[in-house]
Parts: C-alpha cells; sequence; structure tokens
C-alpha cells in the first residue's frame, strides 16, 4: 500500500473563506451582546445531532477560548471554534423572521443535506 499519495488537512494550516453575517444577523448579535456587560459575543459552533448528522450551535460568550476564530462585522462578534470551520467554513449567517418566530439561519455551502425539519445538516 501506497502512502506518499495521500494528502494530509491540517486545521492551523488551511486558509478559511470565513463567516458572513448578514444586516439583520449583525443587528441582532449587537442586541445579544448588549444582554451583560461580559457578553463578547456569540460562538458558533457545530455538534453531533439530529437525523442529518450535526446541528448548529449558537452560545453567548464571556471569554473565547485560545482556538477560538474571530469574525467581527460592526460591532458584531462572532466567535468560531477552529475545530467546527471544516464543517461551516464559508457559512452566511443571517436572522430571519418566520412567521410568528424570528430565527438564525445558516447558508452553508458545505451542507449536502438538511434533515426535514431544518435543524441538522450533513456534511
Amino acid at each position: 500500500m501506497q502512502t506518499e499519495n495521500v494528502g494530509t488537512f491540517s486545521l492551523t494550516d488551511h486558509v478559511w473563506q470565513g463567516i458572513s453575517l448578514s444586516d439583520s444577523a449583525v443587528k441582532q448579535i449587537i442586541k445579544l451582546m448588549q444582554q451583560g456587560p461580559q457578553v463578547l459575543g456569540l460562538r458558533l459552533g457545530v455538534k453531533q445531532s439530529g437525523c442529518a448528522g450535526f446541528a448548529y450551535v449558537l452560545d453567548l460568550i464571556h471569554e473565547p477560548v485560545a482556538d477560538d476564530l474571530l469574525f467581527e462585522r460592526d460591532g458584531a462578534v462572532l466567535y468560531v471554534p477552529l475545530k467546527a470551520m471544516p464543517f461551516i467554513d464559508g457559512t452566511t449567517v443571517d436572522f430571519v423572521r418566520e412567521g410568528l418566530n424570528q430565527i438564525f439561519k445558516f447558508n452553508n455551502p458545505k451542507a449536502q443535506n438538511a434533515c426535514g425539519c431544518g435543524e441538522s445538516f450533513g456534511v
């Protein structure tokens, strides 16, 4: 078996496209950041979940983690764990109204499929 043709992937050496924030997402993140003096921003991560494989996780954060990548636009601060980037790189985060609900939506070019309820995605 030849191994010299096997590629490797490094989280730290990879060039990321990044995460984009829509105008409405910027406004909502700033609103959430104003909930307390120690809120530094939101962290967008992923976890294994749902019928499609992964789910987005958004949390208010008070202190970034060493491997968090920082994305900022017009005062809105979004941290993304480095280990989540292979799953969400290139994603646009939006904040939309659907009926009576207002939710964050993720336009993820890496998502190959999504579950019917929209709660999980697969890459």
